[in-house]
This record gives structure tokens, C-alpha cells and sequence, in this order.
């Protein structure tokens, strides 16, 4: 009898254990999203390599959202939408999509619908994305 109520309690408590699910990551997060702060040309950059990146580990916005690791696993887009002479442009992504061999990224462009300033102002919109995989990033 006792073997039994021993077997069944043992029984009830391995049936009862917790369960760990892994958490699947995003294919992507956006880092940063600046309207201004970027470069004055136009340009789109894949940082893979372990140099490039401890330059955004450097910032004081990113080394929060960024481990030394994520070199391993992923990759980081500068999306810079150049030299803009009012305020209300800003980019970032328009669809990313994942293949059986590659990343294809799409950006998103916004503009003011008027531009109302006596004097030009000129701002540098830019936003920084991190990719959750190695895969090669192609831009659409």
C-alpha cells in the first residue's frame, strides 16, 4: 500500500513540473529612430564584424540595448537618410522579410506634408536596427 500512495505522489509531482519554453527572438528591433544625428549623405550599412560593432557598444543610447555576444548571432543596420532641410523626416523599416538564405530588408521613408521655416534648418534623420540572424541582408 504504501508503495502505491509513494508511486502515485511521485507521479503527480513529475506530472506537475514546470515547463520551460524557449522565447523566440524577433527577426528584428529597432535600436534607435533619430530625426536627427545621422550623416549627411545617404546611406545604408550592414555592421557584422566584431570592430564595427563595439562602435555602437560605445554609445552611451545602445550599449544598454546591445551585448558584447550579439556579434555571434546577429546583425546591425545603419539606415541614414542624409542631409533633410526641414524637421518631420524620419526612416526606418518598411518590411523585413526572411528567406531560407537571406534578410530582405525594406526602408520607410516619411516626409512633412509642408515645410513651414523662415530660416532652412537642416537635420540628419537616421535609425539603427538590429537582426536577429546572420543571414546575408539584401535592401529592396
Amino acid at each position: 500500500m504504501n508503495k502505491i500512495v509513494i508511486a502515485c505522489v511521485t507521479l503527480i509531482l513529475f506530472s506537475c513540473g514546470s515547463t520551460t519554453k524557449s522565447v523566440k527572438k524577433p527577426l528584428f528591433e529597432v535600436l534607435t529612430q533619430q530625426n536627427d544625428g545621422g550623416a549627411r549623405i545617404r546611406f545604408f550599412e550592414v555592421l557584422s564584424e566584431t570592430r564595427e560593432i563595439k562602435m555602437l557598444l560605445n554609445d552611451d543610447n545602445l550599449k544598454k540595448k546591445i551585448k558584447p555576444t550579439d556579434v555571434n548571432t546577429c546583425n546591425f543596420i545603419i539606415l541614414n537618410m542624409g542631409e533633410k532641410n526641414a524637421n518631420g523626416y524620419s526612416i526606418t523599416i518598411g518590411s523585413v522579410e526572411e528567406t531560407s538564405d537571406k534578410i530582405i530588408f525594406t526602408t520607410k521613408e516619411k516626409e512633412p506634408r509642408t515645410v513651414h521655416s523662415a530660416e532652412p534648418i537642416f537635420v540628419y534623420p537616421y535609425a539603427i536596427v538590429k537582426i536577429n540572424s546572420k543571414k546575408e541582408i539584401v535592401f529592396k
